[in-house]
């Protein structure tokens, strides 16, 4: 079974190279989705899905068919990009040139995280070539305005799309860059606005920046971690209107971290600064305060819908040793594709994946297994290895295969490849 999969992921991997290249071409920033969801869509109905549609908030969804509806398996990637690096001379490629040299696609969302779409799409493909019999559905999603973290497309497609079909997921592979490593989780990162109000507006801004000053200070006090942030303060913000100054902190969040806790910690980290550095001339700013909250904004959705975001990621785990984690080593190693498990690092804040929703929300077993590489994801020259396309083709087929296939003994295809 295995050799004959390996030999479709070869015969399939220039088709899935020259569609990764198309969508590293075609911009797609968070909310703005809609060309490559077209791609995506006649891509998935030329390789002969089931079922393709797009839902209400802009994902793409393609489905082949088990034989048992009640067992499903989510191979999901997102669509969205950050935003390119303006300074155009740190790109030795264009960000949408999709340039290809020493076996490498190079472009914005190459590896985080388009190849990764592509690579899932071609795994479900080779299965439906193979005629691998399948007891449960395969359902991949190319989902919407994940890349600001708050994987809203993820949300919808598990809470409404996959419903109204009334499916319900069992497993969810991540095609998230590891690098072809098995990943079962990350740690989290919550977004704080610190508002400073002050009954003297003239030393407001002075106020404000002391407090600034120190958490700077203490940011670079923890320094990072293995070479990933931790904390990351901005300048602050002076409201005329409301007379208040509001200054962004971005913290990294680990296990089981309390978000209310650490926020009265920020507080009180900052009024202590404010103490010690205003010294005799703190009295003067009268009765200074400082709240601390988690931001949220209304954000508007290419399909014209307005919700509320909360700036908040959970960190979130699979048990290394789960059902799922072992099957899919299994399914690797039987396959000859390297199985190492591991965690994203996550090097820069801010960046994650809808394994926090998919697990804490609901409750589904997720890892993740992707050909691109996070250190290069979100940085100018962001690149993806097209060999590890065509093996991710084949790990990902023998993955889903060995949790929603009917296990076979010697199959053959009686199709040409």
């Amino acid at each position: 079974m295995y050799k004959l999969l390996k030999e479709y992921a070869n015969a399939f991997s220039n088709e899935a190279a020259r569609f990764a290249s198309e969508l590293v071409s075609n911009p797609s920033p968070s909310l703005c989705e809609n060309n490559v969801a077209r791609i995506v869509e006649r891509e998935m109905e030329s390789l002969g899905f089931d079922k393709v549609f797009v839902d209400g908030l802009g994902n793409v969804i393609g489905i082949m068919y088990g034989i048992d509806s009640d067992q499903t398996i989510l191979l999901n990637s997102h669509m969205d990009t950050v935003l390119p690096e303006k300074k155009e001379s740190a790109w030795v490629y264009p960000p949408y040139s999709a340039a290809i040299e020493n076996h490498k696609l190079f472009g914005l969302g190459s590896a985080d995280c388009k190849s990764g779409l592509a690579m899932q799409v071609y795994a479900a493909h080779i299965l439906k070539k193979s005629l691998l019999p399948l007891r449960g559905n395969i359902v991949v999603a190319a989902t919407v305005s994940e890349g600001n973290g708050l994987s809203l497309g993820v949300q919808r497609l598990i809470s409404k799309t996959l419903p109204e079909l009334k499916m319900k997921v069992d497993y969810t592979i991540l095609g998230e860059p590891t690098n072809l490593g098995l990943y079962y989780g990350h740690d989290g990162w919550a977004e704080f606005k610190i508002g400073l109000d002050s009954p003297n507006p003239n030393f407001l801004y002075e106020a404000a920046n002391i407090v600034f000053r120190n958490l700077v200070d203490v940011s670079r006090s923890n320094g990072s971690n293995h070479g990933v942030e931790l904390m990351k303060v901005e300048e602050p913000r002076i409201d005329d209107e409301t007379g208040t100054a509001n200054i962004s902190l971005n913290r990294r969040l680990f296990k089981d971290e309390d978000t209310d806790k650490l926020a009265r910690e920020i507080r009180e980290v900052s009024l202590q600064g404010f103490r010690q550095e205003g010294g005799r001339n703190a009295s003067g700013f009268g009765d200074f305060d400082v709240k601390i909250k988690i931001r949220e904004e209304l954000q508007k959705l290419n399909n014209g819908e307005t919700v509320q975001v909360r700036f908040l990621s959970n960190a979130w785990e699979t048990n290394p040793f789960s059902p799922l984690m072992d099957r899919a080593r299994q399914a690797l190693e039987s396959a000859g594709c390297k199985s190492e498990p591991g965690k994203w690092k996550l090097p820069q804040l801010g960046m994650g994946t809808a394994g926090s929703i998919l697990t804490k929300t609901f409750g589904i077993a997720t890892i993740g297994y992707g050909p691109g590489d996070e250190n290069t994801a979100h940085l100018p020259n962001e690149y993806v290895e097209l060999p590890n396309i065509t093996e991710g083709i084949l790990g990902t087929a023998s993955i889903v295969h060995s949790l929603v296939g009917v296990p076979v003994f010697g199959w053959t295809s009686d199709i040409e490849i």
